[in-house]
């Protein structure tokens, strides 16, 4: 089943970021550590402008640490580049955020000169949540209900640096169906837009060839199955997701199966690697 999510809004989105990047010293992106690439609008790129760019990695608690920090080293290869992992709900981890922005754009945070960020990302990978934290207060939805915004928000964090929200929101890229698959099992897609069957297949067989010691201490396996589909049918029964006649329910098992790794149940797993996938 193809996964299509929101389409539309695109092209408005993408113009109002282009207008506005103009007038902005740093663009800060947000993305999901567990699959950095997947979680990105790669259309950005082309409307940098040579900016300084900082990919924040949210969710970096639930990803692989080691696979983490390759990505890092990745993408600050890219002149003009810097990535930090952090959570987008403490204070704490945001400090080290406002510090980068001031180094990256050294003529400006004075009086009169704050620094100008920008954060840009797509539904579902913390965005607003990190703008709230960066406010410290509530000034930014959170939610993945699609919507254009028509009119920039600045808001001042009263630091030496002035933000502004994203006027409109960017959606991932449809056309690259792993790509869209990861991002169902991330959960950054809505049950409506996918099938649940086939979106715990497409993980189970990542996680058996990845991280199968993983599979084998959360659900006491001894021995792995032989396919993703058996995977589901052996999680299934350890999680009790039966029907009539002790069968295993597959939608109910994939469910449960892709609820307990969204929630790093099963462990910390990165979802794509530098190896493997291109940064772009």
């Amino acid at each position: 089943m193809a996964i299509q999510w929101f389409p539309g809004h695109m092209g408005k989105a993408l113009e109002q970021i282009q207008d506005l990047i103009k007038r902005i010293d740093v663009v800060i992106e947000v993305l999901d550590a567990r699959l950095p690439v997947s979680s990105s609008n790669h259309r950005l790129a082309e409307l940098r402008r040579n900016k300084p760019w900082i990919k924040v990695m949210t969710r970096h608690d639930l990803a692989d640490p080691s696979v983490t920090k390759a990505w890092v080293r990745e993408f600050e290869l890219q002149t003009g580049v810097r990535a930090l992992p952090l959570s987008a709900k403490k204070h704490s981890d945001t400090k080290p955020l406002i510090k980068l922005c001031q180094e990256m754009a050294p003529k400006r945070g004075k009086p009169g000169f704050p620094v100008r960020t920008m954060v840009v990302g797509i539904p579902n990978v913390g965005k607003s949540t990190l703008i709230n934290t960066l406010a410290g207060k509530n000034v930014a939805k959170v939610g993945d209900r699609p919507a254009v915004t028509t009119t920039t928000q600045l808001i001042d964090l009263r630091n030496g640096i002035v933000l502004s929200d994203t006027p409109g929101v960017l959606w991932p890229d449809m056309g690259d169906q792993e790509g869209a698959y990861r991002l169902a099992v991330s959960g950054a897609i809505g049950d409506n837009a996918m099938d649940s069957v086939a979106v715990g297949i497409f993980a189970g067989e990542y996680l058996l060839r990845r991280y199968p010691e993983l599979l084998q201490a959360r659900y006491g396996l001894q021995e792995l199955p032989d396919s993703p589909d058996d995977l589901i049918v052996a999680v299934g029964r350890r999680l009790g997701c039966l029907a009539g006649g002790g069968a295993v329910d597959l939608n109910r098992a994939s469910e449960a199966f892709l609820r307990e790794l969204r929630a790093g149940k099963i462990g910390r797993i990165s979802f794509e690697e530098p190896e493997t996938i291109s940064s772009k």
